[in-house]
């Protein structure tokens, strides 16, 4: 791969990011403004996943649906919203194409399809809160973090519970096929898998489990959602690495894609983008993480 005309390419994507609005987590903010960038598949190297994509000016994403500031969808939205997806909106535009297009298939991806999904070609990209984990990086092919959070514990409001300590030998919802399940049983409490979040946190409220557990962020999302009803509680035990996900057989997408997120972290359409969904008062906007190097072609 010649880096440099990927780095040309993305440098000519030329974000034009207009903060629409900065609100709480789980708010239907409509995100940032992105651009597609004047490239086409001449400006990739010849036979790689990103010519292909820019070459069929479609793509398909998977995300989440059901996470409020990081991956959310309803029905007033034609396009998810959330971290993930504003971040997969740089991704799709660098290619010359137009995020909000319906060039753009953004497919509902839940924690346990994800590699699935990536194996069989049916997504081109997964930006779905996505641990980034020695054993998926045998499956897949992962690269970023462009975001870091840590695990919490969410609850009941009027529950006594101050963190993962007060759980063992408890029930604790998480999502089937995720990190979040595998911590939640080695602090010693006992895992209640479910196929979403929302379905965790529906069996909180209805006091099927006595908790529910993943990354914090995702957590601050459903409790804004529930306002009243659900709180998070207690210290981040795990640090979580949240990056992309592509196939194997397309190595050359990691260059692409850390080229795309170190040019948004120079030029703040990182911040902008994280403002517009998981920021507002009081939270202050961190710094971006360091970026894994490629694994050698």
């Amino acid at each position: 791969m010649r880096h440099m005309r990927i780095k040309a390419a993305v440098a000519a994507l030329g974000l034009s990011l207009s903060l629409a609005a900065c609100g709480d987590a789980g708010s239907d903010t409509g995100g940032v403004d992105v651009e597609a960038a004047d490239v086409s598949a001449d400006d990739f190297e010849a036979g790689s996943k990103m010519a292909e994509i820019a070459e069929a000016g479609e793509i398909t994403v998977g995300v989440k649906y059901d996470q409020p500031g990081l991956g959310f969808q309803d029905a007033s939205s034609d396009i998810p919203t959330g971290f993930d997806v504003e971040i997969a909106k740089l991704l799709v535009a660098a290619l010359g194409i137009d995020p909000e297009s319906d060039s753009v298939t953004w497919e509902e991806t839940i924690s346990d399809n994800r590699e699935p999904y990536l194996e069989e070609g049916r997504v081109d990209l997964v930006l779905a809160s996505y641990s980034i984990t020695d054993e998926r990086r045998q499956i897949v092919g992962q690269t970023g973090p462009y975001f870091l959070t840590g695990q919490q514990v969410l609850v009941a409001e009027d529950s006594d519970i101050t963190g993962i300590e007060d759980l063992e030998g408890e029930t604790v919802c998480s999502v089937t096929g995720s990190t979040s399940l595998e911590n939640v049983e080695a602090a010693g409490a006992v895992g209640a898998p479910a196929e979403t979040y929302s379905q965790c946190a529906e069996d909180v409220l209805n006091g099927t489990v006595e908790a529910m557990s993943t990354d914090g962020s995702i957590l601050l999302g459903l409790a804004a959602q529930n306002e009243g009803e659900l709180k998070v509680v207690g210290e981040e035990f795990s640090e979580e690495r949240i990056g992309v996900g592509y196939s194997l057989e397309s190595p050359e997408m990691c260059e692409f894609i850390n080229g795309v997120l170190q040019d948004a972290y120079d030029d703040g359409s990182w911040a902008e983008a994280f403002e517009a969904t998981l920021g507002g008062d009081g939270v202050e906007t961190p710094e971006p993480p360091a970026l894994d190097e490629c694994p050698a072609a």
